[in-house]
Protein backbone atom coordinates (compact mmCIF):
# COMPACT_ATOMS: atom_id res chain seq x y z
CA UNK A 1 0.00 0.00 0.00
CA UNK A 2 1.88 3.23 -1.23
CA UNK A 3 1.13 6.32 0.88
CA UNK A 4 -0.01 8.98 -0.61
CA UNK A 5 2.52 12.04 -0.71
CA UNK A 6 1.79 14.60 1.74
CA UNK A 7 1.91 17.88 0.22
CA UNK A 8 2.29 19.94 3.59
CA UNK A 9 5.64 18.01 3.63
CA UNK A 10 5.54 17.44 7.67
CA UNK A 11 2.50 15.51 8.37
CA UNK A 12 1.94 11.62 7.09
CA UNK A 13 -1.26 10.84 5.29
CA UNK A 14 -2.80 7.17 5.42
CA UNK A 15 -2.47 4.59 2.58
CA UNK A 16 -5.16 4.73 -0.42
CA UNK A 17 -6.19 1.65 0.76
CA UNK A 18 -7.07 3.24 4.66
CA UNK A 19 -8.22 6.31 3.29
CA UNK A 20 -10.95 4.42 1.68
CA UNK A 21 -11.81 2.60 4.34
CA UNK A 22 -11.85 6.31 6.33
CA UNK A 23 -14.04 8.02 4.15
CA UNK A 24 -16.53 5.04 3.91
CA UNK A 25 -16.73 5.04 7.94
CA UNK A 26 -17.26 9.01 7.96
CA UNK A 27 -20.24 8.52 5.52
CA UNK A 28 -22.17 5.51 7.26
CA UNK A 29 -21.54 8.10 10.78
CA UNK A 30 -22.48 10.96 8.86
CA UNK A 31 -25.97 8.93 7.59
CA UNK A 32 -26.46 7.60 11.11
CA UNK A 33 -26.29 10.56 12.79
CA UNK A 34 -28.11 12.67 10.31
CA UNK A 35 -31.03 10.12 10.72
CA UNK A 36 -30.91 10.57 14.14
CA UNK A 37 -31.18 14.32 14.53
CA UNK A 38 -33.36 14.80 11.45
CA UNK A 39 -36.12 12.07 12.86
CA UNK A 40 -35.73 12.67 16.25
CA UNK A 41 -36.74 15.86 16.25
CA UNK A 42 -38.91 17.36 19.00
CA UNK A 43 -41.78 19.39 17.63
CA UNK A 44 -41.34 22.36 20.33
CA UNK A 45 -37.32 22.72 21.03
CA UNK A 46 -38.10 25.68 23.22
CA UNK A 47 -38.19 23.74 26.67
CA UNK A 48 -34.87 21.85 25.06
CA UNK A 49 -32.23 24.66 24.71
CA UNK A 50 -29.60 25.92 26.48
CA UNK A 51 -26.14 28.08 26.02
CA UNK A 52 -23.04 27.75 24.53
CA UNK A 53 -20.78 31.41 23.91
CA UNK A 54 -24.29 33.52 24.18
CA UNK A 55 -27.74 33.62 24.87
CA UNK A 56 -28.30 33.59 21.70
CA UNK A 57 -26.08 30.51 20.86
CA UNK A 58 -28.45 27.57 21.48
CA UNK A 59 -27.27 23.62 22.28
CA UNK A 60 -29.98 21.30 21.62
CA UNK A 61 -30.37 17.96 23.45
CA UNK A 62 -29.97 16.11 20.21
CA UNK A 63 -26.52 18.15 19.80
CA UNK A 64 -25.21 15.89 22.69
CA UNK A 65 -27.18 12.61 22.28
CA UNK A 66 -25.81 13.08 18.62
CA UNK A 67 -22.38 13.90 20.13
CA UNK A 68 -22.59 10.74 22.14
CA UNK A 69 -23.77 8.20 19.27
CA UNK A 70 -20.36 9.62 17.27
CA UNK A 71 -18.18 9.13 20.42
CA UNK A 72 -19.66 5.31 21.19
CA UNK A 73 -19.41 4.43 17.60
CA UNK A 74 -15.89 5.62 16.76
CA UNK A 75 -14.48 4.04 20.18
CA UNK A 76 -16.04 0.60 18.88
CA UNK A 77 -14.49 0.44 15.63
CA UNK A 78 -11.61 3.10 15.92
CA UNK A 79 -10.57 2.42 19.58
CA UNK A 80 -6.91 3.34 19.12
CA UNK A 81 -7.69 7.39 17.18
CA UNK A 82 -8.39 10.49 18.87
CA UNK A 83 -12.08 12.83 18.99
CA UNK A 84 -12.99 16.32 19.20
CA UNK A 85 -16.28 17.21 19.33
CA UNK A 86 -17.75 20.47 19.55
CA UNK A 87 -19.92 19.13 22.61
CA UNK A 88 -17.02 18.88 24.71
CA UNK A 89 -15.95 15.02 23.53
CA UNK A 90 -11.83 15.20 23.73
CA UNK A 91 -9.85 12.05 24.00
CA UNK A 92 -6.36 11.63 22.86
CA UNK A 93 -5.32 9.98 19.87
CA UNK A 94 -2.75 6.94 19.81
CA UNK A 95 -3.00 6.24 16.26
CA UNK A 96 -1.94 9.63 14.42
CA UNK A 97 -5.45 10.57 13.48
CA UNK A 98 -8.10 12.63 15.67
CA UNK A 99 -11.83 12.22 14.35
CA UNK A 100 -13.30 16.27 14.51
CA UNK A 101 -17.14 16.10 14.38
CA UNK A 102 -19.90 18.63 14.49
CA UNK A 103 -23.05 16.52 15.91
CA UNK A 104 -25.30 19.11 14.47
CA UNK A 105 -23.43 22.27 12.58
CA UNK A 106 -26.47 24.96 12.18
CA UNK A 107 -27.88 24.35 15.30
CA UNK A 108 -30.04 27.76 15.01
CA UNK A 109 -31.18 26.32 12.28
CA UNK A 110 -31.91 23.20 13.39
CA UNK A 111 -33.81 24.75 16.49
CA UNK A 112 -36.62 27.02 13.92
CA UNK A 113 -36.65 24.23 11.92
CA UNK A 114 -35.09 25.16 8.52
CA UNK A 115 -33.30 22.73 6.50
CA UNK A 116 -29.84 23.95 5.95
CA UNK A 117 -28.14 21.76 9.38
CA UNK A 118 -26.25 19.06 8.48
CA UNK A 119 -23.72 16.70 10.11
CA UNK A 120 -19.79 17.10 9.90
CA UNK A 121 -17.51 13.87 10.37
CA UNK A 122 -13.99 13.94 9.31
CA UNK A 123 -10.80 12.42 10.47
CA UNK A 124 -7.54 14.64 10.70
CA UNK A 125 -3.96 13.80 10.84
CA UNK A 126 -1.76 16.64 13.73
CA UNK A 127 -3.09 18.20 16.28
CA UNK A 128 -6.47 19.69 15.32
CA UNK A 129 -6.09 21.87 19.00
CA UNK A 130 -3.75 23.75 17.25
CA UNK A 131 -4.05 25.88 14.37
CA UNK A 132 -2.04 24.82 11.27
CA UNK A 133 -0.56 21.52 12.85
CA UNK A 134 -3.07 19.37 11.04
CA UNK A 135 -5.17 18.91 7.93
CA UNK A 136 -8.02 16.63 7.03
CA UNK A 137 -7.58 13.25 5.47
CA UNK A 138 -11.18 11.70 4.95
CA UNK A 139 -14.76 13.24 5.63
CA UNK A 140 -18.11 13.71 4.86
CA UNK A 141 -21.48 16.35 5.08
CA UNK A 142 -24.54 14.96 5.96
CA UNK A 143 -27.35 17.85 5.15
CA UNK A 144 -30.08 15.15 6.54
CA UNK A 145 -33.38 17.66 5.74
CA UNK A 146 -32.24 18.29 2.41
CA UNK A 147 -31.28 14.50 1.61
CA UNK A 148 -27.61 15.47 0.52
CA UNK A 149 -24.13 14.26 1.50
CA UNK A 150 -20.79 15.33 0.45
CA UNK A 151 -17.69 13.55 1.15
CA UNK A 152 -13.62 13.38 0.13
CA UNK A 153 -10.70 11.82 0.79
CA UNK A 154 -6.97 12.89 0.36
CA UNK A 155 -6.16 12.46 -3.21
CA UNK A 156 -9.36 10.64 -3.83
CA UNK A 157 -11.35 13.59 -5.26
CA UNK A 158 -14.91 15.37 -3.77
CA UNK A 159 -18.50 13.95 -4.11
CA UNK A 160 -21.89 14.88 -3.95
CA UNK A 161 -24.69 12.16 -3.06
CA UNK A 162 -28.32 13.91 -3.39
CA UNK A 163 -31.98 13.39 -4.33
CA UNK A 164 -32.27 11.10 -7.10
CA UNK A 165 -33.27 11.98 -10.42
CA UNK A 166 -35.39 10.53 -12.50
CA UNK A 167 -32.21 9.50 -15.15
CA UNK A 168 -29.74 8.60 -12.48
CA UNK A 169 -28.96 5.10 -11.85
CA UNK A 170 -29.19 4.03 -8.52
CA UNK A 171 -26.42 2.58 -6.56
CA UNK A 172 -26.28 -1.26 -5.07
CA UNK A 173 -28.18 -0.26 -2.22
CA UNK A 174 -30.58 1.66 -3.71
CA UNK A 175 -28.86 5.32 -2.66
CA UNK A 176 -28.44 7.96 -5.23
CA UNK A 177 -25.43 7.70 -7.09
CA UNK A 178 -22.21 9.62 -6.19
CA UNK A 179 -21.72 12.48 -8.54
CA UNK A 180 -17.92 14.26 -8.82
CA UNK A 181 -18.48 17.50 -6.85
CA UNK A 182 -15.96 20.56 -8.73
CA UNK A 183 -15.80 24.31 -7.74
CA UNK A 184 -17.12 26.98 -10.22
CA UNK A 185 -14.88 28.16 -12.59
CA UNK A 186 -15.64 32.26 -11.95
CA UNK A 187 -12.31 33.98 -11.18
CA UNK A 188 -13.77 37.58 -10.66
CA UNK A 189 -15.41 39.21 -7.60
CA UNK A 190 -17.99 41.15 -9.43
CA UNK A 191 -20.46 38.31 -10.71
CA UNK A 192 -19.30 36.17 -7.28
CA UNK A 193 -21.68 34.49 -4.99
CA UNK A 194 -20.47 34.38 -1.93
CA UNK A 195 -21.19 32.83 1.00
CA UNK A 196 -20.39 33.93 4.84
CA UNK A 197 -21.86 33.47 8.69
CA UNK A 198 -21.79 35.35 11.33
CA UNK A 199 -20.83 34.79 15.18
CA UNK A 200 -22.73 35.04 18.27
CA UNK A 201 -20.71 37.52 20.55
CA UNK A 202 -21.95 40.66 19.58
CA UNK A 203 -18.70 42.59 19.56
CA UNK A 204 -17.63 40.01 16.86
CA UNK A 205 -20.87 40.76 15.03
CA UNK A 206 -19.98 44.17 15.01
CA UNK A 207 -16.43 43.67 13.37
CA UNK A 208 -17.95 41.20 10.71
CA UNK A 209 -20.83 44.05 10.06
CA UNK A 210 -17.87 46.52 9.20
CA UNK A 211 -16.36 43.53 6.64
CA UNK A 212 -19.47 43.45 5.17
CA UNK A 213 -19.55 46.96 3.91
CA UNK A 214 -16.47 46.33 1.98
CA UNK A 215 -17.64 43.30 0.57
CA UNK A 216 -20.93 43.54 -0.84
CA UNK A 217 -20.42 46.06 -3.05
CA UNK A 218 -17.97 44.15 -4.71
CA UNK A 219 -19.84 41.18 -5.33
CA UNK A 220 -22.89 39.96 -6.92
CA UNK A 221 -24.32 39.17 -4.01
CA UNK A 222 -23.59 37.57 -0.33
CA UNK A 223 -25.35 34.39 1.26
CA UNK A 224 -25.62 33.59 4.83
CA UNK A 225 -26.51 30.47 5.14
CA UNK A 226 -25.98 29.68 8.75
CA UNK A 227 -24.13 26.13 8.39
CA UNK A 228 -20.35 26.75 7.60
CA UNK A 229 -19.90 23.20 6.49
CA UNK A 230 -22.91 23.26 3.88
CA UNK A 231 -21.38 26.24 2.91
CA UNK A 232 -18.20 25.04 2.36
CA UNK A 233 -19.73 22.13 0.95
CA UNK A 234 -21.52 24.39 -1.73
CA UNK A 235 -18.32 26.13 -2.82
CA UNK A 236 -17.15 22.41 -3.48
CA UNK A 237 -20.13 22.21 -5.70
CA UNK A 238 -19.81 24.78 -7.44
CA UNK A 239 -23.09 26.59 -5.58
CA UNK A 240 -21.28 28.89 -4.27
CA UNK A 241 -18.30 30.85 -5.58
CA UNK A 242 -16.79 31.63 -2.12
CA UNK A 243 -17.04 31.64 1.24
CA UNK A 244 -15.56 33.56 4.25
CA UNK A 245 -15.73 33.71 7.72
CA UNK A 246 -14.23 34.63 11.14
CA UNK A 247 -14.91 32.26 14.53
CA UNK A 248 -14.64 28.99 13.06
CA UNK A 249 -13.37 25.97 14.73
CA UNK A 250 -12.14 22.36 13.89
CA UNK A 251 -15.10 20.82 13.80
CA UNK A 252 -16.65 23.27 11.31
CA UNK A 253 -14.85 23.15 8.87
CA UNK A 254 -12.72 20.17 8.57
CA UNK A 255 -14.71 17.96 6.67
CA UNK A 256 -15.95 21.02 4.62
CA UNK A 257 -12.26 22.11 3.68
CA UNK A 258 -11.33 18.88 2.34
CA UNK A 259 -14.66 18.68 0.27
CA UNK A 260 -13.39 22.27 -1.23
CA UNK A 261 -9.37 21.02 -1.87
CA UNK A 262 -10.47 17.50 -3.42
CA UNK A 263 -12.80 19.63 -5.93
CA UNK A 264 -10.19 21.82 -7.09
CA UNK A 265 -10.40 24.38 -4.80
CA UNK A 266 -8.28 26.68 -2.46
CA UNK A 267 -8.86 26.96 1.34
CA UNK A 268 -6.58 29.09 3.40
CA UNK A 269 -6.76 31.71 6.11
CA UNK A 270 -5.31 35.05 7.03
CA UNK A 271 -2.36 35.88 4.96
CA UNK A 272 -2.32 32.91 3.03
CA UNK A 273 -2.20 30.24 6.01
CA UNK A 274 -3.80 27.88 7.18
CA UNK A 275 -7.36 28.14 8.06
CA UNK A 276 -8.55 28.60 11.49
CA UNK A 277 -10.40 30.75 14.25
CA UNK A 278 -9.14 33.66 12.62
CA UNK A 279 -9.90 33.42 8.94
CA UNK A 280 -11.36 31.26 6.68
CA UNK A 281 -11.50 31.80 2.88
CA UNK A 282 -12.58 28.95 0.21
CA UNK A 283 -12.66 29.78 -3.77
CA UNK A 284 -11.81 28.37 -6.83
CA UNK A 285 -8.00 28.82 -7.09
CA UNK A 286 -8.68 31.64 -9.45
CA UNK A 287 -11.07 33.82 -7.32
CA UNK A 288 -9.31 32.98 -3.58
CA UNK A 289 -6.47 35.89 -3.88
CA UNK A 290 -9.01 37.96 -5.18
CA UNK A 291 -11.75 37.32 -2.47
CA UNK A 292 -8.75 36.96 0.56
CA UNK A 293 -7.30 40.53 -0.83
CA UNK A 294 -10.56 42.14 -0.29
CA UNK A 295 -11.11 40.93 3.12
CA UNK A 296 -7.28 41.81 4.27
CA UNK A 297 -7.93 45.75 2.73
CA UNK A 298 -7.46 48.04 4.76
CA UNK A 299 -10.99 49.14 6.54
Amino acid sequence: MTPIPDTTGHLPVPSIDDLSVLEVLALTLAHETGQLVHEGRPADLANTTGTKTSDTDPVTVMDTRAEEHLRRRLRAARPDDGLQGEEGSSIPSRSGLTWVVDPIDGTTNYLYDLPLYAVSVAVVVGDPTTPGAWRPVAGAVRAPALDITWSARAGGGAWRRGPARPWDVAGPGGEPPAVPARVGRQSHLGPALVGTGFGYQPERRAQQAEVLTRVLPAVRDLRRMGSAAIDLCLVGDGRLDGFFEVGLNPWDLAAGWLVVTEAGGSVSGVGGGAPGVDLVVAANPALHPRLLALLESPA
